[in-house]
């Protein structure tokens, strides 16, 4: 059994899990071999070292997540190559081992791209807490594998095995158009909403249009598909506008975004760690829709950290809009961290406000 005394965690405040290694990575690492092998949602490192110290060749690694990237590089200085989701990461690869994702989607996408590129013979271990695991994800599983199995129960976790892969065309990113916002929506499995507008997105969007100040460069701030810069990007077109999200799914969902729109050129999508890469007093607007669950728990804390991102890259004068769920009463966060708060509207679940500093 591999060494997980050395393993840190991130500074990462979207974790339900407050350490580096879980019973879920020790029940993965189990089935760890001399093989190549291919890892996909490694948290913080484990799941790697695991296929290291076990003599795996070749070992690849996607995480959706730009923090357990860096968690990653932290941890394990070598012997390991960090992939986006394609052929290159998964072509070869008998062993996958898979920290299960949240969503269906997600999982029906990690699911297909491994039966289509990975060995014919690859076997993939599937792990998760029980309490977060469902009867449906051995349906996804099964559609694109011929065998899935459970394994016992064990400190609380289990794993699903699937063999005998059943290779399809790729179906993500999905589209779809939305006639009342007259945008596509482009979107991988592992966007939150998937390519349909989550109904907080639809009510800011309903009042940006008429009452968004003037701006010269705007920050759409967590962007899942991209909707709300799409929607800038359309509606001012010599607005600069920037699509900020740490998923590598978001991202790549944004882009395809912008293509689909018409407006590739004019918005650039970035891989960040809420706004890290960009400067101080750089944008005299930013929108956000901030995220409030942490796994399955309601966390409202993540919202404090985007709103302080939000306070930093804002020239004076410039503005936060921010839509959320009315019963999570963020404005007196946004009063401390940005600034003089005032709201825009209102209905029956969501409040959209305007904070200046």
């Amino acid at each position: 059994m591999p060494d997980f005394s050395l393993l840190r965690r991130y500074p990462d405040p979207e974790a339900e899990n407050l350490h580096a290694v879980d019973a879920t990575d020790r029940l993965l690492a189990e089935h760890a071999s001399a093989a190549p092998t291919a890892i996909l949602g490694d948290h913080y490192g484990a799941l790697t070292l695991g296929a290291i110290a076990a003599g795996a060749t070749d070992v690849r690694v996607f995480q959706d997540r730009l923090v357990g990237e860096r968690a990653l590089a932290n941890n394990i200085a070598s012997g390991y190559r960090s992939l986006p989701l394609s052929r290159e990461l998964l072509t070869g690869a008998t062993v996958v081992l898979v920290q299960l994702p949240k969503g269906l989607g997600e999982l029906d996408e990690l699911a297909g791209a491994v039966a289509r590129w990975a060995s014919p013979d690859v076997v993939l271990y599937a792990g998760g807490r029980i309490k977060h695991m469902s009867v449906e994800m051995n349906a996804v599983l099964g559609r694109h594998f011929e065998t899935v199995t459970a394994s016992l129960a064990r400190q609380k976790s289990r794993v699903l095995v699937a063999s005998g892969p059943k290779p399809s065309e790729a179906d993500y990113p999905r589209r779809e158009f939305h006639d009342d916002v007259g945008l596509w929506v482009c979107a991988h499995g592992g966007v939150f909403a998937g390519s349909r507008v989550d109904i907080g997105t639809r009510f800011l969007l309903s009042v940006l249009p008429d009452a968004m100040p003037a701006a010269q460069a705007a920050i759409d701030l967590g962007c899942g598909s991209g909707i709300l810069a799409a929607s800038l990007a359309r509606d001012r077109p010599g607005l600069r506008v920037i699509a900020s999200d740490q998923s590598w799914s978001a991202v790549e969902s944004a882009r395809a975004t912008m293509e689909a729109n018409g407006v590739a050129g004019r918005v650039i999508v970035v891989r960040d760690v809420g706004l890290g890469s960009q400067p101080a007093a750089s944008a005299d607007l930013v929108v956000l829709n901030p995220p409030f669950h942490s796994g399955t728990t309601v966390q409202t804390g993540l919202a404090n950290g985007l709103f302080a991102e939000a306070a930093r890259v804002l020239a004076p004068g410039g503005e936060l809009w921010t839509v959320f769920n009315s019963s999570l009463a963020y404005r007196p966060a946004l009063e401390r961290i940005v600034g003089r708060t005032r709201e825009i509207a209102r209905n029956a679940k969501f409040t959209v406000t305007a904070s200046r500093v």
